[in-house]
């Protein structure tokens, strides 16, 4: 079908499917996964449900990507989007995809791995620097997270001084729990945040691993200046304990926030702080995917931080934004948090750190895998499918 028939269609299903009232259900009925557990303190989980009445227009702005991961917007307006079979393009404004860009370094595809998040530096219109993280191919089968950076030539057409500027250690034989999203700080430091794998997830709570962990590093390698210093522990590490993060973002305060997959329920929102453990698999607001307890089946234990939100049953979380945009004035200081197995965008928001309330849209659309917002206040969005699209979302006229 052209592209033009396919947005036709497509915005014929969104008019038809009516996407605004987040209020379609009311979600906090669904029963946990993990009964009999407590919260650690009130509106820690099942925030009351938001009713916003807004109505949303939903563009196709360019489809056919076979499964997005990552975005950033680019000065001119476009956007530089991966798939995870290794292919990285620029998407123009109008919808255009360019040719895939040459000169990525190879990635393992398999499962969950892949070419996975993208970013760019306010500076990008005068260095064309790029950063990005993959699954990268290691001895015997297994693999690593890896962070690469290079120079986007000026015809967008290859990647060159192309460098690795972080490997994961150690290489593993897994294909899942990449973690991957990559956010700068105020500072110019790195923030990449990683999955335990899957097979060695007792690895989180090992300091001498990166396995579970948020990581800062500088942005042409080696660990940031100001990292705490853990005994025992590798340089880059910025806190442990984490499942799988493939989502963060930074506040208006410019703190750092995450949300990671829990097993059966315990998605957790976080706002990491230096040092500091976050817990799995030693605790967890979950259950294993055969529905016994996961460990000792503790939610809490001392010197182990609460998350400052979890979900169950989960919406397995993926890509985050903080709303700062005009075209929403009602959202600003809420979290926009991507749904793969919701299916929807979620929309929290905040008082001082604690979590007052949560909306759905969209909901049963498709798996929502990155979430960014636009320059000009629309909210953008990746589906992850071997049909993905990028979608902008902006209030109905």
């Amino acid at each position: 079908m052209p592209l033009s028939a396919r947005r036709l269609a497509a915005s014929m299903l969104a008019l038809a499917l009516a996407a605004a009232g987040a209020m379609a259900q009311d979600f906090n009925a669904t029963p946990p996964n993990a009964e009999g557990q407590t919260p650690a303190f009130a509106g820690q989980t099942r925030a009351p449900v938001i009713s916003d009445p807004v109505q949303l227009d939903r563009e196709v702005v360019a489809d056919g990507l076979q499964h997005p991961w990552g975005m950033d917007q680019l000065p001119d307006g476009s956007w530089i989007v991966t798939e995870r079979p290794g292919r990285m393009r620029i998407i123009l404004p109008d919808g255009r995809r360019s040719r895939p860009i040459d000169g990525l370094p190879e990635v393992d595809a398999r499962r969950q791995g892949g070419l996975l998040d993208v970013t760019v530096r306010e500076d990008f219109a005068a260095s064309r620097q790029v950063w990005w993280s993959y699954s990268e191919p290691a001895d015997g089968g297994r693999n690593r997270l890896a962070v690469a950076t290079g120079v986007l030539s000026p015809d967008a057409s290859r990647m060159e001084q192309v460098k690795v500027i972080f490997r994961q250690e150690p290489a593993v034989d897994s294909t899942m729990h990449f973690g991957s999203r990559l956010v700068f700080d105020r500072s110019g430091a790195l923030f990449v945040t990683t999955g335990d794998r899957h097979g060695p997830r007792e690895s989180a709570q090992d300091v001498s691993t990166h396995l579970g962990k948020v990581l800062r590093i500088s942005p042409e390698g080696g660990p940031a200046s100001g990292n705490p210093q853990i005994a025992g522990g590798q340089p880059e590490i910025w806190s442990l304990g984490h499942r799988n993060i493939q989502g963060a973002a930074l506040d208006g305060s410019g703190s750092l926030w995450t949300v990671e997959h829990g097993p059966r329920g315990g998605d957790e929102l976080n706002r990491p702080e230096a040092g500091a453990n976050y817990g799995w698999p030693v605790i967890s607001y979950g259950r294993e995917y055969s529905g016994a307890p996961v460990g000792q089946g503790a939610t809490a234990s001392d010197g182990l931080e609460q998350p400052r939100y979890y979900w169950d049953p989960v919406i397995a979380p993926s890509g985050m934004a903080f709303y700062d945009g005009a075209l929403f004035p009602d959202w600003r200081g809420s979290v926009l948090i991507g749904g793969l197995a919701g299916q929807a965008l979620v929309r929290l928001t905040l008082d001082d750190g604690a979590v007052t309330g949560e909306a759905r849209y969209l909901e049963g659309r498709g798996r929502v895998r990155d979430v960014d917002v636009a320059a000009d206040g629309a909210v953008m969005l990746l589906t992850d499918a071997r049909d993905g699209a990028l979608v902008r979302l902006t209030p109905e006229r």
